[in-house]
Protein backbone atom coordinates (compact mmCIF):
# COMPACT_ATOMS: atom_id res chain seq x y z
CA UNK A 1 0.00 0.00 0.00
CA UNK A 2 2.77 2.44 0.93
CA UNK A 3 4.59 1.56 -2.29
CA UNK A 4 1.48 2.41 -4.35
CA UNK A 5 1.10 5.75 -2.58
CA UNK A 6 4.78 6.52 -3.15
CA UNK A 7 4.50 5.62 -6.85
CA UNK A 8 1.35 7.71 -7.24
CA UNK A 9 3.04 10.65 -5.52
CA UNK A 10 6.15 10.32 -7.72
CA UNK A 11 3.96 10.19 -10.83
CA UNK A 12 2.04 13.27 -9.75
CA UNK A 13 5.31 15.14 -9.19
CA UNK A 14 6.56 14.21 -12.66
CA UNK A 15 3.31 15.36 -14.26
CA UNK A 16 3.39 18.62 -12.33
CA UNK A 17 6.95 19.25 -13.47
CA UNK A 18 5.93 18.72 -17.09
CA UNK A 19 2.69 20.67 -17.01
CA UNK A 20 4.16 24.17 -16.99
CA UNK A 21 6.51 24.79 -19.90
CA UNK A 22 9.53 26.78 -18.75
CA UNK A 23 7.95 28.63 -15.85
CA UNK A 24 11.23 30.34 -14.95
CA UNK A 25 10.78 34.09 -14.70
CA UNK A 26 12.96 36.52 -16.58
CA UNK A 27 15.10 37.96 -13.86
CA UNK A 28 16.02 41.29 -15.38
CA UNK A 29 13.24 42.22 -17.80
CA UNK A 30 10.44 44.73 -17.34
CA UNK A 31 7.40 43.93 -19.53
CA UNK A 32 6.18 47.56 -19.53
CA UNK A 33 9.56 48.78 -20.78
CA UNK A 34 9.62 45.90 -23.26
CA UNK A 35 6.33 47.01 -24.80
CA UNK A 36 7.81 50.49 -25.30
CA UNK A 37 11.08 49.08 -26.69
CA UNK A 38 9.18 46.98 -29.25
CA UNK A 39 7.69 50.20 -30.60
CA UNK A 40 11.00 52.10 -30.46
CA UNK A 41 12.74 49.42 -32.53
CA UNK A 42 9.83 49.29 -34.98
CA UNK A 43 9.12 45.59 -34.49
CA UNK A 44 5.46 46.17 -35.39
CA UNK A 45 6.55 47.03 -38.95
CA UNK A 46 7.06 43.31 -39.59
CA UNK A 47 5.17 41.56 -36.78
CA UNK A 48 1.65 41.64 -35.43
CA UNK A 49 2.17 42.13 -31.69
CA UNK A 50 -0.75 42.11 -29.23
CA UNK A 51 -0.94 45.42 -27.40
CA UNK A 52 1.05 47.31 -30.04
CA UNK A 53 -0.45 49.16 -32.98
CA UNK A 54 1.40 48.55 -36.23
CA UNK A 55 1.23 48.38 -39.97
CA UNK A 56 -0.77 45.80 -41.87
CA UNK A 57 2.40 44.35 -43.42
CA UNK A 58 3.19 40.92 -42.04
CA UNK A 59 6.72 40.05 -43.09
CA UNK A 60 7.56 38.28 -39.85
CA UNK A 61 5.36 35.87 -37.94
CA UNK A 62 2.72 37.17 -35.53
CA UNK A 63 4.02 37.20 -31.97
CA UNK A 64 0.70 36.38 -30.31
CA UNK A 65 1.13 33.32 -28.12
CA UNK A 66 4.92 33.39 -28.34
CA UNK A 67 5.27 32.39 -24.68
CA UNK A 68 3.35 29.17 -25.37
CA UNK A 69 5.45 28.11 -28.35
CA UNK A 70 8.10 25.44 -28.05
CA UNK A 71 10.42 27.01 -30.61
CA UNK A 72 11.67 30.43 -31.66
CA UNK A 73 12.05 30.91 -35.42
CA UNK A 74 11.19 27.25 -35.92
CA UNK A 75 14.54 25.94 -34.72
CA UNK A 76 15.58 27.43 -31.38
CA UNK A 77 14.12 26.10 -28.10
CA UNK A 78 11.94 28.82 -26.57
CA UNK A 79 13.80 29.72 -23.39
CA UNK A 80 14.32 33.19 -21.90
CA UNK A 81 18.04 33.15 -22.72
CA UNK A 82 17.47 32.02 -26.30
CA UNK A 83 14.80 34.65 -26.84
CA UNK A 84 17.18 37.38 -25.66
CA UNK A 85 19.92 36.00 -27.96
CA UNK A 86 17.49 35.98 -30.89
CA UNK A 87 16.29 39.53 -30.23
CA UNK A 88 19.85 40.87 -29.91
CA UNK A 89 21.40 39.20 -32.96
CA UNK A 90 19.14 36.95 -35.02
CA UNK A 91 21.78 36.35 -37.73
CA UNK A 92 24.21 34.96 -35.14
CA UNK A 93 21.57 32.36 -34.29
CA UNK A 94 20.37 31.71 -37.85
CA UNK A 95 22.42 33.24 -40.69
CA UNK A 96 19.56 32.53 -43.13
CA UNK A 97 16.93 34.56 -41.25
CA UNK A 98 15.30 37.58 -42.84
CA UNK A 99 15.05 39.27 -39.45
CA UNK A 100 17.52 42.15 -39.31
CA UNK A 101 19.85 42.93 -36.45
CA UNK A 102 18.25 46.07 -35.02
CA UNK A 103 21.06 46.85 -32.57
CA UNK A 104 18.92 45.98 -29.55
CA UNK A 105 20.81 46.47 -26.28
CA UNK A 106 21.00 43.71 -23.68
CA UNK A 107 18.70 45.67 -21.34
CA UNK A 108 16.11 46.29 -24.06
CA UNK A 109 16.31 42.65 -25.17
CA UNK A 110 15.60 41.53 -21.59
CA UNK A 111 12.64 43.92 -21.42
CA UNK A 112 11.29 42.84 -24.82
CA UNK A 113 11.63 39.17 -23.85
CA UNK A 114 9.76 39.91 -20.62
CA UNK A 115 6.89 41.50 -22.58
CA UNK A 116 6.81 38.66 -25.11
CA UNK A 117 6.69 36.19 -22.21
CA UNK A 118 3.30 37.68 -21.28
CA UNK A 119 1.86 36.73 -24.70
CA UNK A 120 0.44 33.30 -23.89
Amino acid sequence: MIRRIALAFAGALMLAACSERDARPLLHGDPAKGRIALTQYGCQACHVIPGITGSDVHVGPPLEGLASRDMIAGSLPNTPDNLVRWIRDPQAVDPQTAMPNMGVSEAHAQDIAAYLATLK
